[in-house]
């Protein structure tokens, strides 16, 4: 098999990608099947109660072909938390923050970790280890943990070491840093004209000491900082992710990019170079939130491995390097009991740990 026809075959794990309904359709299946899709990212949309989520998330890993699917949720806590009924509300960063108790931080994270790990998540998006540099920042404020490095760097720690130690992979965003910000990347491209040598007494060491934590994950930002590359945000930036990030840094997270459908890279980069760049810069995982985005951002992706507008050695690469990790942590795979969750979930001890906070 030659390097393009392997590269088109490989393509789908390269991709998480969110879909609609409580259960999976045979479309979405045929999809996660066919394309052998890296992963999925669930959302308040696929949620109704633990016993439906266990039950989805069996019926998810059923559509995987030698290795199990990643199945992500950003589950931070505060106005980020995509289950909630019987779930334990988890605080919101900056309130886990206040405490300036990393080991009440590890114990929360802990909790999260069983949680999750009970309805058959293994990645969660989550901690944030941006610090909030900006008071006035409109999407960071409360779901940090706190203004200064040191205090942000203890909590990341603990949290990172409280999900491995229950199986759930913690993945630390925003890379290279979204503290600084002034605008919403959801809606907007912000700029952060932070010099490098600042970010590399900063915002960089809550990162580095997550990955010397053994954090196996890393989600790009966004943002475009002129310092670093004067024409791409961080996640299409090839100066941001291999210069910066694992030329000096020395770590080989896997790497993931933010939703692609986000307004930063949609109306910026469009549909079908966005993808593309991303994977030229050094992303690993590529995120869509929706499955029809995902399957335009593919079939794209498709005609440029034929075209050698994109080298097939560099899907093959991330596509490698994703299952190497799958392999490490996901391996064996265990289906969700779906008949003990209410002994696992929302329970009295765990509503008790967040009142501590």
């Amino acid at each position: 098999m030659s390097a393009i026809e392997e590269a088109r075959k490989r393509l789908g794990e390269l991709f998480i990608i969110g879909f609609q309904g409580l259960d999976l359709s045979d479309e979405t299946s045929a999809f996660l099947s066919q394309a052998q899709i890296g992963g999925v990212l669930l959302f308040t949309q696929n949620y109704e109660n633990p016993a439906q989520l266990g039950e989805l998330t069996n019926q998810i890993q059923e559509c995987r072909s030698q290795l199990p699917l990643w199945i992500c949720v950003d589950h931070e806590g505060g106005k980020v938390q995509r289950f909630k009924t019987s779930f334990t509300k988890i605080p919101e960063a900056q309130k886990i923050g206040a405490t300036n108790s990393p080991k009440l931080a590890f114990e929360i994270a802990e909790m999260m970790a069983k949680e999750l790990k009970a309805v058959g998540v293994n990645v969660n998006f989550c901690p944030v280890a941006d610090i909030l540099t900006n008071p006035k920042n409109p999407v960071m404020n409360s779901r940090t943990f706190g203004n200064t490095e040191e205090l942000v760097t203890k909590m990341v720690t603990a949290m990172v070491r409280g999900h491995l130690l229950h199986g759930v992979q913690p993945c630390v965003k925003h890379f290279p840093g979204h503290g600084d910000t002034s605008l919403d990347s959801h809606l907007a491209l912000p700029r952060v004209d932070t010099p490098l040598e600042t970010l590399q007494n900063r915002e960089f060491k809550p990162f580095i000491k997550a990955f010397k934590s053994h954090c196996a994950m890393v989600m790009t930002a966004h943002i475009l900082n002129p310092g670093l590359d004067p024409t791409y945000p961080a996640t299409l930036s090839k100066k941001t992710i291999q210069e910066v990030f694992k030329k000096s840094l020395r770590f080989t997270p896997l790497i993931i990019s933010d939703d692609l459908e986000m307004k930063a890279i949609t109306d910026h980069f469009g549909p079908e170079d966005a993808p593309r760049l991303a994977i030229e810069a050094g992303c690993d995982l590529l995120i869509y939130r929706s499955e029809a985005a995902a399957r335009h951002a593919y079939e794209a992706l498709l005609k440029n491995i034929d075209s050698e507008k994109l080298s097939a050695e560099l899907v093959l690469a991330a596509s490698e390097h994703s299952r190497q990790v799958k392999s490490k942590v996901l391996c064996p795979y265990t289906p969700v009991s779906v008949t003990d969750l209410t002994h696992k979930i929302g329970t009295t001890e765990h509503r008790e740990l967040v009142q501590r906070v």
